[in-house]
């Protein structure tokens, strides 16, 4: 995840996922490399933004096609398996939130 994502015309969703992390890595870095280039590969999938701050709060934002494309995202296999170690070791606290975007604005210099 690069810089700002190039969306198409709206309409499209946004996934907002705001994280609280635990202390340590274990293993969450090698974890969250393989889930953006799985999603990359999925069907819907049109980029992704992340930051996280030295407290450990981050926001990743990904962009999709389809309502579908979100769920079937969010049924993929190594994905549960992500989620689940997410909620056991990774996370504090999350929240997620579904987003249909109706109008966007870009700014390049």
């Amino acid at each position: 995840m690069n810089g700002i994502s190039k969306t198409p015309q709206p309409p499209y969703y946004a996934v907002i996922f705001t994280s609280e992390r635990t202390e340590g890595d274990n293993g969450y870095g090698q974890m969250a490399e393989k889930m953006v280039e799985l999603a990359s590969q999925q069907p819907g999938f049109l980029g992704a933004e992340s930051v996280r701050d030295e407290s450990g709060l981050g926001i990743t934002v990904s962009y999709w096609n389809s309502l579908d494309a979100i769920r079937n995202w969010k049924e993929n296999a190594s994905h549960k398996v992500a989620q689940e170690k997410g909620k056991a070791i990774w996370y504090k606290r999350f929240a997620l939130r579904v987003c249909r975007v109706e109008r966007d604005n870009f700014f390049e210099m």
